[in-house]
């Protein structure tokens, strides 16, 4: 995979948040936060967890248990985390997945995973990607304080690939994908496979929404991400 610096900075790259847009993951986040909240004596709605899987944990566990003892998070996190790993055998990537990150690659772009996981889901959701080859780079949670909605997993993918965001687009799943594309000055494509709406997403801001990685396959050329691939100046 590459290593920072060691990129053109003119070379088009796509960035990809992983669960829910790569592998299909939302709700079993959304299983694990519900039954890690119940444990610790917090009643919340399993709607609302979903509508908040893609915010960084803190911040989601301050939107769905504000009154709480925060003294207890570790505790909360600890047993989402124990409660998801039970769903790692289950993990299978989205539909086009390997198909559309292999074409991306083959058309001279680089592919950049931009996830906050830990390193124990990272290497899960990498287990049901399998897509090693296609990769230039992967960020993860120990490369950011922050998580999404801010700006910082895409910022970092970027010094890592030593891409300028003129240059570079995102695809996501949820409004917090667009939202930090936003922030880092990139455009956000957005599937459909994480069960945000189409509404929401264009809401939000994505420039273009499809079902899934096979339905942005078959449009690849037409998509946002065709004239970023067209424009490269190499694609050696």
């Amino acid at each position: 995979m590459s290593s920072s610096g060691a990129a053109d900075s003119r070379r088009p790259t796509v960035l990809f948040d992983v669960d829910g847009t790569l592998v299909d993951t939302n709700y079993f986040q959304a299983v694990a936060w519900f039954r890690a909240f119940k444990q610790n004596g917090h009643q919340v709605a399993m709607v609302d967890v979903h509508r908040r899987i893609g915010l960084g944990s803190g911040q989601l566990i301050d939107e769905l248990a504000p009154d709480r003892d925060t003294s207890r998070d570790d505790v909360l996190q600890a047993a989402h985390a124990e409660y998801y790993s039970g769903f790692y055998g289950l993990m299978t990537a989205t539909a086009g997945a390997q198909d559309l990150l292999r074409a991306i690659r083959d058309r001279g772009a680089e592919v950049v995973l931009a996830t906050s996981a830990s390193a124990d889901e990272l290497a899960a959701l990498r287990n049901a990607l399998d897509i090693e080859d296609a990769l230039a780079t992967v960020t993860s949670s120990a490369d950011v304080e922050n998580a999404k909605p801010e700006p910082d997993i895409l910022q970092a993918a970027l010094e890592q690939t030593a891409t300028d965001p003129e240059h570079a687009i995102m695809v996501g799943d949820t409004v917090w994908d667009v939202q930090a594309a936003g922030k880092a000055g990139l455009s956000c494509i957005a599937l459909l496979t994480g069960g945000i709406s189409r509404q929401a997403l264009e809401e939000a801001g994505a420039v273009a929404v499809y079902e899934d990685a096979r339905d942005l396959l078959a449009n690849l050329d037409d998509s946002p991400i065709g004239p970023l691939v067209r424009e490269a100046p190499n694609k050696d």
